[in-house]
């Protein structure tokens, strides 16, 4: 049996020490910003108005649209259980949002299948509302924008319509 020097495990383990600081140092990227603390927004019945439709702030941020953004993306799923991106960014648009800047995910996948999940979002106020519905149901969030300028990260589809 061939015996192994106490040197020579430690030659190899500085060499693999090295090559996986080297693998390793590729692997980094810019940081995103942190997240923005989750936006809790009041329930209708505890507003001071007892409004239940908060209506579109153009001159608010995505912390002042939010409530209404959720109450615009929850009666497009009341409608349609179903609903693609196209039915939310249009409801979106309708609502006083602005198209060209949101973004949305592709509602098919590449053997034309229905999407578990879909995202889209509006970058407003300098942060981003992003709403995802499907098997997870319908959430959204206020997050900070990355530093891509966009409000999501990879391949959305294009909204051309």
């Amino acid at each position: 049996m061939k015996r192994i020097s106490t040197r020579g495990m430690m030659a190899t383990a500085m060499l693999a020490a090295v090559v996986l600081s080297a693998v390793l140092a590729g692997c980094t990227t810019e940081p995103e910003p942190a997240p923005l603390p989750p936006v809790t927004s009041p329930s209708p019945s505890s507003s001071a108005e007892g409004t239940a439709d908060p209506g579109y702030n153009p001159a608010g941020d995505a912390r002042d649209n939010k409530q209404y953004f959720d109450t615009v993306n929850r009666a497009v799923i009341a409608l349609d259980k179903t609903p693609g991106g196209k039915k939310f960014i249009d409801n979106l648009v309708k609502a006083g949002f602005v198209k060209a800047d949101m973004q949305v995910t592709e509602d098919l996948t590449a053997v034309e299948l229905v999407a578990d999940n879909i995202q889209f979002s509006v970058l407003l106020g300098g942060a981003c509302l992003v709403g995802q519905y499907g098997n997870v149901g319908y959430q959204s969030v206020v997050q900070p924008v990355l530093t891509s300028g966009k409000c999501m990260v990879g391949k959305t589809r294009d909204i051309d319509w």
